[in-house]
């Protein structure tokens, strides 16, 4: 295949390397690129699962590239997850589903080649997804730890852990005071992800909002709230003597005690992704989902 004139010059490259599948197409992928006289850039996992040492490598885990003009994930959505939220907004993000469901990568294996073909040929639109910036206030006190999440902030007990006392609060006003497994603190993104397990709606990802889901909560008449992501969100565990975890995006966490307060509000970053398909958010529902042409 040949690439017209591009408005590209310098490509990453990510895979899931706990995939035989993804290490192959990240090894196919930069010969297929390097062919084409693109320049490559790998992170440094990738360039050790492929056997690609002395390579040039990026660092999306610490925010770091090196003027990637656009950057392939293999893998599925947790892969993509763990690169999309440390990138600048300015380098767009082709996913490459070789995972089960997948509603943030764009393609399958088999559209690799000719959906790279339009890409590079500058034949794409990009998406931009919002994230939220999450913080722990340690006790009422300054925050401790902030992270930022595409998909979703979980508050949730351990497996041993009995059921715990949450005081959840939007811009200040008391929302609600209950027992429940946990809570989660989900971007429209996420809606598709923990959230709808857990009984959360399906929100377009470009809708300006927050989901916030309780997990079994001990109370009938709490539900999933939906408000809008100018809100300060805060939950505060009001527990002692329990093993309960924040965890961001699934990839990462730690332990909160007795009236730690997580804040969540939205992010001035964003995440690009690029989307050729022409597939729409509700073709994917009605595809992944089961629900029938």
């Amino acid at each position: 295949m040949t690439v017209p004139d591009s408005p590209f010059r310098r490509v990453g490259v990510v895979a899931k390397i706990t995939s035989h599948q993804a290490v192959e197409a990240a090894r196919d992928l930069v010969s297929w690129l390097e062919r084409r006289h693109f320049t490559v850039d790998v992170d440094e996992a990738t360039a050790r699962a492929v056997g690609m040492g002395g390579r040039s490598f990026f660092r999306p885990e610490d925010g770091t590239t090196d003027g990637e003009d656009l950057v392939v994930v293999l893998g599925g959505d947790g892969t993509l997850l763990s690169v999309a939220r440390r990138l600048p907004p300015t380098v767009p993000i082709l996913g490459v589903n070789l995972g089960t469901l997948g509603f943030l990568t764009e393609i399958g294996r088999n559209e690799l080649y000719p959906s790279l073909v339009e890409v590079l040929g500058g034949h794409y639109r990009t998406e931009e997804r919002r994230l939220l910036d999450v913080e722990i206030v340690r006790s009422g006190g300054a925050p401790v730890c902030a992270y930022r999440v595409l998909n979703d902030a979980v508050i949730a007990k351990s497996a041993l852990a009995r059921i715990i006392e949450l005081t959840l609060r939007v811009d200040g006003q008391l929302v609600a005071s209950y027992r429940s497994d946990g809570l989660i603190i989900s971007t429209p993104t996420g809606s598709t992800a923990y959230s709808l397990s857990a009984g959360g709606p399906i929100v377009h990802p470009l809708l300006p909002v927050v989901l916030l889901t309780p997990i079994c909560p001990h109370a009938f008449g709490l539900r999933p709230v939906v408000v809008p992501d100018s809100s300060v969100v805060e939950a505060t565990l009001e527990t002692p003597d329990e093993e309960v975890y924040l965890t961001l995006d699934g990839q990462q966490g730690t332990e909160l005690g007795c009236m730690d307060t997580v804040r969540v509000r939205h992010s001035d970053a964003r995440v690009s992704l690029v989307r050729v398909s022409g597939r729409t958010f509700y073709d994917s529902l009605r595809g992944k989902l089961g629900w029938g042409e």
